[in-house]
């Protein structure tokens, strides 16, 4: 059975960013995420990372759509 939740460094491999920048993303409320344990670390659900990634299509076809994708940042949780 495939793991429901994921720790932030296989949610940062996954996108291919620093798990600094993964944290920003959890931080910011982009990509929801719980905290689990004594120690509070920060686990993402599987279908909420999808859903995150679905969304940053969406805006990326938006952005594509009206001639704007040179105007955003091109990395980082900013670039939404």
């Amino acid at each position: 059975m495939p793991a429901r939740f994921l720790p932030l460094a296989e949610v940062a491999e996954i996108l291919s960013v620093s798990s600094a920048q993964a944290y920003a993303l959890v931080r910011s409320g982009d990509l929801p995420a719980i905290q689990v344990g004594g120690r509070g670390q920060w686990r993402v659900e599987t279908s909420e990372l999808e859903e995150y990634i679905q969304r940053m299509y969406a805006q990326t076809r938006a952005r594509v759509e009206r001639g704007a994708l040179d105007d955003a940042p091109s990395e980082g949780p900013a670039a939404r």
